[in-house]
């Protein structure tokens, strides 16, 4: 009797749950807060089936139940239109290396920070679309470009014939140019000295110092890493003559290893820096350009000159260089 009536109570119990309607629930990327939400609903969500185990959907608090027939009119509709869940065409994906301060960064907190990350904040509120900056290494920011990942390079990208064969580019924001952080042991007072057997010159992969030093620099020996800290470091000890790089990079490193280095600011190659972007996209390309020349009408990059480069500006001057913006 005892099993009988376990039976008949496990039978009414699943002849309940078939007439409960599904809950409406949240696809989050979080598989966490899936995790912990309340018990699963296999069998009263639509479609849960499809999703894998660590994926399997939970109700969300405060959501009202809705019918069956209803839910799925719903997405039939949605998929008739064209739309998806979780639709990303309102976002606007930047790409941007941050390990560049002052321009490309986290702040103490982890957040990105620094002067790309505050003009990617401003193009995204004048093109009325949701930012997403996504933290990718320099040498990988043009193929995450093509493949789609990312909709904008923001990340102190210069402009080049080279380049332009793969993407487009929009109109330049910032004028700058390589120079030398030279070991103080070094005798070297221009770039032309480093091209002689025995100098060593250390430049960081995918930029335009690796570039020049591959095209101009035959006799020497190059030195090709990774990450910036790593060059700066071969310099500071004194096993290369020079780092090619950039002017704001060249005067930082200069400024923090003053006792082992020298830098020599006046650049012997002029750069502009540009936003990158698909080719073809000549919609986004007129509306970034649109942006770039009302922000700079208005003061925007004199705002990010004074909140973020105001010393670098100062030691310009003193050298009577002419600012970057």
């Amino acid at each position: 009797m005892r099993e009988v009536g376990i039976a008949q109570r496990r039978q009414a119990a699943e002849e309940e749950e078939d007439r409960s309607p599904p809950r409406l629930i949240s696809l989050s990327p979080s598989h966490n807060s899936l995790r912990a939400s309340a018990p699963r609903l296999r069998e009263t969500t639509p479609f849960a089936f499809l999703l894998p185990p660590s994926l399997q959907p939970r109700p969300v608090v405060g959501f009202r139940s809705v019918d069956r027939r209803h839910f799925i009119s719903i997405l039939g509709l949605s998929l008739f239109l064209g739309c998806k869940p979780n639709d990303t065409t309102r976002r606007l994906v930047v790409g941007m290396e941050l390990s560049y301060p002052p321009f490309e960064m986290t702040d103490e907190k982890g957040r990105p920070s620094g002067v790309s990350v505050d003009l990617a904040r401003a193009l995204a509120e004048n093109l009325h679309r949701e930012l997403v900056i996504e933290n990718i290494a320099f040498d990988g920011l043009i193929p995450a470009l093509k493949t789609g990942k990312i909709d904008v390079i923001l990340s102190s990208l210069t402009r080049t014939e080279e380049r332009a064969q793969s993407i487009d580019f929009s109109e330049p924001y910032l004028e700058t140019g390589l120079c030398l952080l030279v070991s103080k042991a070094s005798p070297i007072n221009a770039v032309a000295d480093l091209d002689q057997p025995g100098r060593k010159v250390a430049v960081k992969k995918g930029t335009t110092g690796h570039s020049y030093a591959s095209a101009h620099l035959k006799k020497a020996e190059v030195l090709v890493l990774d990450k910036e800290a790593a060059a700066v470091l071969e310099v500071v000890q004194g096993k290369v003559d020079a780092f090619i790089y950039d002017q704001f990079s060249t005067l930082q490193h200069w400024q923090r290893n003053d006792a082992t280095t020298r830098a020599i600011l006046k650049p012997f190659q002029t750069e502009q820096w540009a936003m990158g972007l698909r080719k073809g996209n000549d919609s986004l390309r007129t509306s970034i350009n649109a942006f770039l020349s009302d922000f700079r009408k208005q003061g925007g990059f004199d705002r990010l000159a004074d909140r973020w480069l105001k010393e670098q500006k100062a030691a310009f001057t003193r050298q009577n260089l002419p600012f970057v913006f």
